[in-house]
């Protein structure tokens, strides 16, 4: 079996430089949605129609897909979507059954395409139709004593046409030889001057009149998306969907409908997500969390135990039993170690933390290593550049770094070492050193009235 999949439109109505088929829901590209479809109802073969943006959507897709042997094929003119099905024919073979559906439905739901395959037995063509609450823009079904009669498209329907509610979802399983006989005896004799996939199936009930159909329940499955307001509808579509199955798998959420979460997070049970919280790309959070309001998490490696309050981490690790925030920023590359506390205006960045050290408040470390039970006073920071290059910074274990002190990089900090409030420190310091580098304190009697 192999599947067609027909996405060679020119986007028009998304009013974007991006093509329609790359446009995210939940952190996924539309297409990427279809294949996945694809895939797990078990087809390994597919056949892509691209049109506009051929190079870029092929890139994405190659990428994003490299266990799956995917063909690609250019409509050059767009001439209808049974002509867009004429440019895969060549990848058809008679002894086989063609998957054809379409770039632009990303919630489909891959159980309803088995379903398709199951009850297509030996039928020459099987496809899905829905009944839709508003039936309106969809061709229709019809029938006669309950059997498939035939698709009439919604600009050629009648008033009682009209009313049909049983809609064609454009998702076709074809036996491979007698489509290709259809495909040969397709006309674009009519007012469009295009080839209708739907023609073939009233082609292939005259040559053959093994016709099924499965009626899915679910009609919002096989929305479109066209444009931005679309695009929106599915992403709300998706994200209930998403939240539904974290939440059936033990994951508290506050108020779901406030909580985005892209396809591809994970969260263990017994965390609790509260709103406005963003959860995108592959993160991954541990059991008994908490992700407190206002919080974005991107790429990012979560253990158990963890507490964020309305803080950014982006493509880091926190291991177990750490609290960060609020307002707090892990920048990527950052390593935090277990029960480490990052407080309120704290800014991380590609550095490595170890267990129980604790950075209150009002901190920068950037490009550092820091021991063990470490103890950074306010408004310390790591000067780690130079206006040209950045340096790293070491800072071993059990050291108490006292308020509103610089540490000027590349330097190293032993163990135990003590450094005094407001020191800007510039040399290696040995372990268990204490360090003071300020001015000595002068006072200026009667300075007032002098001046």
């Amino acid at each position: 079996m192999k599947a067609v999949i027909l996405a060679a439109g020119e986007s028009k109505r998304m009013n974007s430089k991006l093509p329609k088929v790359l446009h995210k829901i939940c952190g996924k590209e539309i297409i990427n949605y279809v294949i996945d479809a694809c895939k797990n109802a078990g087809i390994r073969e597919i056949i892509i129609v691209l049109g506009h943006e051929f190079d870029l959507i092929k890139k994405n897709i190659c990428e994003k897909n490299f266990d799956l042997d995917i063909k690609f094929v250019l409509q050059k003119e767009r001439l209808g979507t049974g002509h867009a099905v004429m440019m895969a024919k060549d990848f058809f073979d008679d002894n086989e059954n063609i998957l054809v559906l379409y770039g632009d439905t990303p919630l489909i739901n891959y159980l309803s395409i088995k379903k398709l395959i199951d009850m297509n037995s030996d039928n020459a063509v099987s496809l899905i139709s829905s009944v839709a609450e508003n039936p309106k823009g969809y061709g229709r079904i019809l029938r006669r004593e309950n059997n498939f009669l035939r698709i009439i498209e919604d600009r050629d329907c009648d008033k009682n046409q009209s009313l049909i509610k049983e809609i064609n979802t454009g998702i076709y399983l074809f036996n491979g030889n007698l489509l290709k006989t259809a495909l040969q005896m397709l006309s674009n004799n009519n007012a469009q001057g295009e080839y209708y996939l739907t023609d073939t199936i009233e082609i292939i009930k005259t040559l053959s009149d093994k016709v099924g159909i499965f009626c899915a329940d679910n009609y919002k499955e096989f929305l479109g998306v066209n444009n931005k307001i679309e695009l929106e509808r599915a992403n709300s579509l998706m994200r209930e969907k998403i939240n539904k199955k974290h939440m059936e798998n033990g994951v508290t959420m506050i108020n779901a409908r406030e909580v985005y979460i892209d396809y591809d997070v994970k969260i263990g049970r017994d965390s609790v997500v509260y709103p406005n919280v963003f959860l995108e790309g592959k993160t991954e959070i541990g059991e008994n969390c908490v992700i407190r309001e206002n919080s974005r998490i991107v790429d990012a490696k979560i253990f158990d135990e963890v507490e964020i309050n309305s803080s950014v981490i982006l493509n880091s690790r926190i291991e177990n039993d750490v609290k960060i925030g609020p307002f707090a920023y892990i920048r990527p590359g950052s390593e935090i170690g277990k029960k480490v506390k990052i407080g309120d205006f704290v800014e991380i960045k590609n550095s490595s933390i170890d267990e129980e050290t604790k950075v209150a408040h009002l901190t920068y470390i950037g490009d550092a290593k820091v021991g063990k039970n470490v103890n950074f006073g306010c408004g310390t920071t790591i000067a780690n550049y130079d206006g040209e290059k950045k340096f790293r910074t070491e800072i071993g274990d059990n050291v108490f770094i006292g308020c509103n002190s610089n540490l000027v990089a590349p330097v190293k900090i032993g163990d135990d070492v003590y450094i005094a409030a407001g020191s800007t420190i510039t040399e290696d310091i040995e372990a268990k050193n204490f360090a003071i580098a300020r001015a000595r304190q002068v006072n200026k009697s009667n300075w007032q009235k002098k001046s």
